[in-house]
């Protein structure tokens, strides 16, 4: 069969993946240079693209306005040429319908000016996000259901197939990306179905499947590789060979076909890869109609997985229902294009490491951590050998040998990324940078220069100058500087107005202005110089802030116990013992319920990190006691977080009491099959099941108590929201992977 001439669009396509790939290196002033030269679609969401992530990572007011402009020209621009669509017959260049690249960008543009109302953290952002993701969802209905007419591709399967010997020489391959990163467990999966439903139908398919990413990476370590030989598709070339036509074979099926489908159950094995229609590989376009359906499917139903179940529950009418693996999987077959430049692909690893790097940073506990950081790490390991100076990769490089406890490799790694001799600089990009250094450095308690990087991002970016002088002023109190810790926190009242995004108040920022009148307050009952509030602090509002971000969860054992150490010497004292501590004395004299019940929840999440869990719920115990009995007139959000993280502790006592066991039990099951002895494997199961059913089952109620506890009223309630909503995946996926019953 003759080769099909190239696709008309493919040459403006090529150019703006040129620009994309200047943004990827870090190279913003090229990027927008290269993207302002054209004023076709592709060009213009690049603009677009480049302000949204301005404003995603500066968190600006005015780079949120100009991105949601930019992105409001490249959405008028690609409904318009997907309504011109082609004088061309579509059939010459590709094997979809024509204009489809346009619909994708159009869909792609909806989404990024939804999610810039979401910047807000606040409810109603939420809501505003919500409703423009209802205007793109019918557009990718039509997109899913006309590029995957038989769902997306089961990932580890097909995999194989495209990196056979038959079908990749390419030295450009996604090979180092795809043997280290495939979605865990997908394999070993059932396969989910797109059911259609009426009006405002469902994007994500009813599925058999866990929750969360982490629901079977166990047992897809455990799953054999196929063996079925590939189907021979030819040498990959980057601009004329299509990688993605090798996963989805078969001619277009149009949208209205694919709605009269009752079901479309995504098929295991290689059903994809031989459907058959003759079409030769379609190049650069048709990798993006495949690439950017598979981003945008996956991305939709990812970022409604993870809003607050309360937004979720609001804009239930609207018929949206999620489903995570399947996004999860959609973005991993996207991003396995990564290495070869793919923007969207390149987007969908930006996605998934941002989604990896919240799971592990936030949940709490995860069902198969290792499997997430398998993925992580293959994920970031694609992007950045193509994009070594990339600050984004190297941010999530920094991330995750903090979350792997190697805080002084991700310090070195940070530091290197923005030495001053880089020949690129993406100011939003590096901030971020700033931002998890300093982060990493307030964790491992090297307070001064944590504050020092907590001020210089106010030279960086406007976005909460309070939030930053909050932190660094709890540093210096942490380094028993009380002037410097009260001129910062006086320079927080001299900032005016509160940072507003979308409209709203920051949710950070009225935490902090309340923790500021609490303070006054306390210090005039006191009867002590109100100019001098600093006196009435206890506990440092850096330590305190940083329970939002889960910190101390990640710390080493001898931080954690240095942090025992400062906690437990703080007035007023505790009569609680652990063995990290000598019994404390009860003060009677003192009556701050709140700085109580703060130590008391701080201590609990540190003796958890140290494994001390009895020590560790006598702790989080006491601290949900003060809530209960109203005695918490500010700190309101202090039951929910601890009760919550109650709930962790119970989990990780029971996984760390059988690693435990088990590490124990194998030398002596050794020696007793040296013996010739039977080893009650089946008990050993039926135990640590019993365990984890009466485990799961207990810190699941404490998980639905810290919604009760934390209604919209209570300070970052909606990010406490998003950390239950999370481990609750886990907790489905644990239970799945066990047999269990809710």
């Amino acid at each position: 069969m003759a080769s099909r001439p190239e696709h008309p669009n493919a040459a403006l396509l090529e150019s703006a993946t040129k620009g994309f790939g200047f943004l990827f290196a870090n190279d913003i002033v090229a990027a927008k240079e290269h993207f302002g030269g054209n004023e076709d679609p592709f060009h213009l969401m690049g603009l677009g693209v480049c302000s949204f992530l301005e404003a995603v990572l500066g968190m600006e007011t005015n780079l949120v306005t100009e991105a949601s402009r930019l992105l409001a020209l490249s959405e008028t621009a690609s409904r318009k040429y997907a309504k011109a669509k082609t004088k061309h017959p579509h059939h010459l260049h590709s094997k979809y319908p024509p204009g489809m690249e346009w619909e994708i960008l159009n869909a792609d543009a909806v989404v990024l000016l939804g999610l810039t109302n979401a910047l807000s953290e606040s409810y109603m952002g939420y809501l505003q996000c919500m409703y423009a993701l209802n205007n793109a969802h019918s557009k990718f209905t039509k997109l899913y259901k006309t590029v995957f007419p038989n769902g997306i591709p089961e990932t580890p399967l097909l995999i194989q197939d495209a990196l056979s010997p038959s079908s990749s020489s390419s030295s450009d391959s996604p090979e180092d990306f795809l043997s280290s990163s495939t979605l865990p467990g997908s394999s070993a999966l059932a396969p989910p179905t797109l059911r259609n439903k009426a009006s405002f139908s469902s994007l994500a398919s009813v599925s058999s499947v866990s929750s969360g990413i982490s629901s079977s990476a166990a047992s897809a370590r455990n799953t054999p590789p196929a063996t079925t030989p590939a189907t021979p598709t030819g040498t990959l070339t980057p601009t004329k060979g299509s990688f993605f036509s090798r996963w989805i074979g078969g001619g277009p099926t149009s949208a209205a076909a694919a709605a009269s489908e009752p079901s479309l159950p995504l098929h295991h094995g290689h059903g994809h890869a031989g459907l058959g229609g003759g079409h030769e590989p379609g190049g650069v376009v048709e990798d993006l109609i495949v690439s950017g359906t598979a981003f945008g499917f996956g991305l939709f139903n990812l970022v409604f997985s993870l809003l607050p179940k309360k937004v979720q529950g609001l804009v239930g009418f609207l018929g949206f229902h999620h489903d995570r693996p399947l996004a999860l999987r959609a973005l991993s077959l996207s991003a396995s294009n990564a290495s070869k430049g793919d923007v969207h692909g390149v987007f969908s690893g930006l996605v998934l490491m941002t989604y990896y790097g919240v799971v592990l940073l936030l949940s709490g506990w995860q069902a198969d951590e290792e499997g997430i950081v398998t993925a992580y790490e293959g994920v970031i390991d694609a992007v950045e050998k193509r994009y070594p100076e990339g600050a984004l990769w190297i941010l999530n490089r920094a991330k995750i040998l903090r979350m792997t406890h190697d805080p002084d490799g991700a310090i070195r790694v940070l530091k290197d990324g923005l030495r001053p001799e880089r020949t690129h600089s993406f100011a939003q990009a590096d901030m971020m940078l700033y931002f998890e250094l300093a982060w990493t450095l307030l964790a491992q308690r090297r307070y001064q220069e944590a504050a020092d990087a907590f001020l210089k991002m106010t030279e960086l970016n406007s976005w909460s100058h309070a939030t930053y002088y909050f932190i660094a002023a709890g540093c210096y109190f942490s380094l028993g500087n009380k002037d410097k810790t009260q001129e910062l926190l006086d320079a927080i009242m001299n900032l005016g107005d509160m940072k507003k995004v979308g409209g709203k108040d920051l949710p950070t920022e009225v935490f902090i202005k309340k923790k500021l009148e609490f303070y006054k307050e306390k210090q005039t009952r006191r009867g002590g110089d109100v100019a001098k509030y600093v006196e009435s602090v206890k506990i440092s509002p850096a330590e305190e802030l940083a329970i939002f971000w889960n910190t101390h969860a990640r710390i080493d054992a001898s931080t954690a116990k240095d942090h025992i150490k400062e906690f437990a010497s703080l007035t007023p004292r505790l009569s609680i013992s652990s063995p990290e501590l000598e019994e404390l004395s009860p003060d009677s004299k003192s009556r701050d319920g709140h700085a109580h019940s703060l130590k008391s929840l701080l201590l609990g999440v540190c003796h958890k990190t140290l494994h001390s869990y009895d020590a560790a719920k006598k702790f989080l115990e006491d601290a949900v006691g003060y809530h209960e009995k109203g005695a918490l007139k500010v700190n309101t959000w202090v039951g929910g977080v601890a009760i919550f993280e109650w709930g962790v502790s119970e989990i990780r006592e029971v996984e760390w009491r059988e690693r435990q066991a088990r590490k124990s039990s194998e030398s002596s099951e050794s020696k007793s099959a040296s013996d010739g002895l039977d080893t009650p494997t089946a008990f050993v199961e039926e135990f640590w099941k019993t365990e984890w059913d009466q485990a799961l089952t207990s810190a699941s109620v404490k998980f639905d108590k810290a919604m009760s506890y934390s209604p919209n009223t209570v300070d970052l309630s909606s990010r406490l929201d998003s950390r239950v909503s999370m481990i609750r995946d886990e907790v489905k996926a644990k239970r799945d992977k066990l047999g269990l019953k809710v």
